[in-house]
């Protein structure tokens, strides 16, 4: 505990309480006198320190301006820090240990007694806190061993801190020096001032009498200043009449420089007039009247005439430029060296306005720009050109005769400035891009005019193919020689892009239209060629066709074809539009077939002996048109698969439509064969058909000539058209089957009719086989349906017939129990135990019909059992 009491810091208060206890204070201030002399020294440089430092400090504060946020005791303090916060006396310090602070003169420093002087205050207080402090730091007898340690470091910091005042002091002298003799030099000058001040004042009280009679020479002076500029004047002013009217001549016999030359100078003779007018004017001349300023404006009136009329005559030389170029191009370099001239005098008025030239106004009618007028009379003459080309016949069919005008109209007088009018201006005119872009300009206003009108598809195809290919190519803008002269981004298109959109839309819109009525009176053609009484034309494919499908395909590929010399977006839009109206083309031509079949069936001798022909011609179109539509489409996609745009596929309409036709005529066709089949479809399975069988070769004949007609149509609805005949017979002979209209009453009649109906399917394979296309052959065989069930009544014993039904439900899944009840009636011999197994069968199984399996028993009606009719007069049993 002593150990820690013993160290000090090197700089700070030694910790402990504010003020000894009394027995330590005693005990040091009677320890005082047995210090040793080095400590008496110690004692009395500290108080010294002290009352330096505090006085030191004090004058410091007061004589120099300390920084900001740094106190003047800051500067006495060991690294310029300032010392703690001064304690009030008696109050406990949170450090412990003696107070440790100094006074630097503070003013509630505690006094006793009466003020002492200033050295004497600073020795008391340095005094009493030197006592404090050694009290604190000396409380024991083992601490004077640091006596010499503390010894030097107050001399290192006493050394210090006069380094530092001498330095502050130095510093406060040298500039109260330098304040001292700038003030005696501000009073020398101002002494010389003061003086000179007097000798002027006395001056002008003496000059002050003699300026009165000088105001007699001043009027005197001015009135002679405005007689001179009156006789200097007289000559120019009785010659202005005269030169107004000369010039005027000039300019009407278009001597433009001479007349020009004139008006220069008149000018200059207004402009001195104004200017000497003008410069009488001032706070000790009198002003000039407004009278007589409009006297003379009057009075030069006709140089602003003159002006006018020059400017008149100048315009229309430029205006008439690139006629005068071909015969006589002086007027015109006349006017461009006028231009210049003009422009020259803008410029030299504008310098001196800006100079600040005082006295010289710059002329009311200045600056002109001629120069920018030229470039607008030019552009002005270049839109009157245009509206002489064909204007009155621009619109309807003369349009595209009114662009080509156009372009021959522009790429000459092109060729008239680049090669004559170029060589009439400087080079900084830069005429040629000047003329190119008012030619734009103006194309673009004509334009703009020219689609807002009611186009037609003819119309707006000239104005999209000139715009976007014409006037592109080379044989206008895209010249070589003439890139250089155009910016595409400073002058943009000839129309924006939402304008071609529109424009292509339009064009969609009225090629539509007249699509769609071409398509319409083709129809209407195509229904007076079925009425004909003669066998439709024959292709070199020996196929039946109309010229449907001929003018439709080529409708639609000479519309693509033009629209793909705009763009092929155009192309793509028109394609579709195309195959939307083809859709509602294919939707009216099966309405028609409808409507041409149900007239047939009203009469059928009006147009019988060719029906099944143009039934025949449809199909075959549709087959046409199918191939047509998808070869438009391959070739769309191909392009725009080079031009990274890609159609997403055909639209199913056409294809559906077209199908549907085709489902409805070859329905149809099936239909006329059946009208036919029908007559020799009622004797089968009869007792006629059983005793004679000849019935089934009358059939094939029939098959044989419809074969024949269906060979005019083009494949694959050739070979369909084979199968569904023969797919019909067999249906109807199976339904002629299930009419019952042979019950067998022995085995032997069972055998025969097996036998029939197996000879009547081979000859019926016989002419299947003679029905393959391409040695292709069908992927169905109907016929060996017949067969099957001429096996199932052949069988003898009626007990195997569950297994044969087994049998035929694997085959034909299709069939019902009611099929199979027909054909037990049709046996005869059927027990009623074993008819009711099978039934019992058949509803218990109900086979899944494989893919791809045609069904053939759904289109074929038994006809419900006949009930026995009475009329009973006791209950029935």
């Amino acid at each position: 505990m002593e150990a820690s009491q013993s160290r000090e810091p090197l700089h700070g208060p030694p910790a402990g309480p504010e003020t000894a206890s009394p027995e330590v204070s005693d005990a040091v201030g009677a320890n005082l006198d047995m210090l040793p002399a080095s400590f008496a020294d110690f004692s009395g440089s500290v108080l010294r320190h002290r009352a330096v430092v505090g006085y030191g400090c004090e004058r410091a504060s007061q004589a120099v301006s300390v920084p900001r946020g740094l106190s003047a005791a800051a500067l006495c303090w060991p690294g310029g820090r300032a010392p703690p916060p001064r304690q009030r006396r008696g109050r406990p310090n949170p450090n412990g240990g003696a107070e440790w602070f100094f006074f630097c003169g503070l003013p509630d420093a505690p006094v006793q007694g009466e003020a002492w002087p200033e050295l004497g205050r600073a020795e008391a207080l340095a005094r009493g806190a030197a006592l404090k402090w050694a009290s604190g730091v000396f409380c024991h007898p083992e601490h004077l061993e640091k006596l010499v340690h503390y010894r030097k470091r107050e001399s290192q910091r006493t050394a210090s801190i006069n380094s530092r005042l001498k330095s502050v002091v130095q510093s406060y002298l040298e500039g109260v020096d330098w304040g001292l003799r700038q003030l005696r030099e501000a009073r020398s000058e101002l002494r010389d001032v003061s003086h000179a001040m007097a000798e002027v004042r006395l001056e002008s009280r003496k000059n002050a009498e003699g300026i009165s009679p000088l105001e007699t020479l001043r009027e005197t002076s001015i009135t002679h200043c405005q007689l001179l500029a009156a006789v200097s004047n007289l000559p120019r002013l009785y010659s202005v009449r005269s030169m107004v009217l000369e010039t005027e001549r000039l300019v009407e016999s278009r001597r433009l420089l001479e007349a020009h030359a004139r008006l220069m100078e008149l000018e200059r003779w207004q402009d001195e007039v104004f200017l000497q007018l003008h410069s009488m004017e001032g706070p000790s001349r009198m002003a000039l009247s407004p009278e007589d300023d409009e006297l003379v404006r009057n009075y030069f009136s006709g140089v602003g005439r003159l002006v006018e009329a020059l400017a008149r005559e100048l315009w229309a030389v430029v205006g008439s430029g690139l006629t005068l170029a071909l015969h006589n191009p002086t007027p015109f370099v006349s006017a461009v060296r006028i231009v210049e001239r003009e422009e020259a005098l803008d410029r030299f008025f504008l310098e001196e306005r800006n100079g600040g030239v005082p006295g010289r106004p710059i002329p009311p009618d200045r600056p002109r720009h001629w120069r920018q007028c030229f470039f607008k009379v030019l552009e002005e003459a270049v839109a009157a050109r245009f509206r002489k080309v064909s204007y009155r016949h621009s619109r309807g069919p003369g349009l595209a005769g009114h662009l080509s005008a156009l372009q021959h109209c522009i790429m000459g007088d092109l060729s008239t400035v680049r090669n004559l009018l170029e060589q009439c201006v400087p080079p900084y005119y830069h005429l040629t891009k000047a003329y190119l872009h008012a030619c734009h300009r103006c194309l673009q206003v004509h334009l703009k005019q020219t689609i807002s009108w009611e186009l037609q598809s003819g119309e707006i195809f000239a104005v999209l193919h000139w715009v976007l290919h014409v006037y592109s190519s080379s044989e206008m803008m895209g010249e070589p020689s003439l890139t250089a002269y155009l910016d595409w981004d400073e002058l943009g298109p000839l129309i924006s892009q939402d304008e071609v959109d529109q424009l292509q839309n339009k064009y969609v819109q009225s090629v539509r239209k007249s699509v769609s009525e071409w398509m319409q009176k083709t129809l209407e053609v195509e229904l007076m060629d079925w009425q004909r009484h003669q066998e439709p034309d024959i292709d070199h494919e020996g196929c039946y066709h109309t010229s449907l499908p001929t003018i439709v395909t080529q409708m639609l590929e000479e519309n693509a074809r033009v629209a793909l010399m705009i763009n092929e977006t155009l192309r793509d839009q028109t394609f579709q539009m195309g195959l939307y109206e083809m859709e509602k083309l294919l939707a009216r031509f099966r309405d028609a077939i409808v409507e041409f079949g149900k007239e047939h069936r009203k009469a059928p001798a009006d147009n019988g002996a060719f029906y099944l022909h143009y039934l025949l011609a449809c199909i075959s179109n549709c087959v046409i048109l199918k191939s047509a539509t998808e070869n438009l489409y391959q070739q769309v996609s191909s392009a725009s698969s080079r031009a990274s745009v890609r159609l997403s596929r055909i639209p199913p309409g056409p294809l559906a439509a077209l199908d549907r036709a085709v489902r409805k005529a070859c329905r149809l066709a099936m239909d006329q064969l059946l009208l036919e089949l029908q007559p020799h479809l009622q004797e089968l399975l009869t007792r006629a058909w059983l005793a004679q069988g000849d019935i089934i070769s009358k059939v094939c004949s029939i098959l044989e000539e419809h074969r024949e007609l269906y060979s005019r149509v083009r494949p694959p609805c050739r070979q369909r058209l084979q199968e569904e005949a023969l797919w019909l017979t067999v249906v109807e002979y199976v339904r002629a089957l299930m009419q019952k209209r042979l019950i067998c009453r022995s085995e032997e009649e069972r055998e025969h009719a097996a036998l029939q109906m197996t000879q009547d399917a081979q000859q019926l394979g016989e002419h299947l086989r003679n029905t393959e296309v391409d040695g292709t052959a069908a992927e169905v065989n109907p016929t060996s349906l017949i067969p099957v069930l001429a096996e199932f009544i052949k069988l003898k014993d009626p007990g195997l017939l569950i297994l044969e039904v087994s049998g035929l439900i694997s085959k034909y899944p299709d069939i019902s129990e009611e099929h199979v009840s027909a054909l037990l009636d049709i046996r005869g011999d059927v027990p009623r135990d074993v008819r009711a197994s099978v039934l019992c069968l058949v509803e218990q199984n109900s086979p899944v019909l494989p893919p791809g399996y045609r069904p053939i028993f759904p289109d074929i009606l038994v006809p419900p059992p006949s009930t026995a009719f009475c009329l009973p007069t006791t209950k029935c049993a």
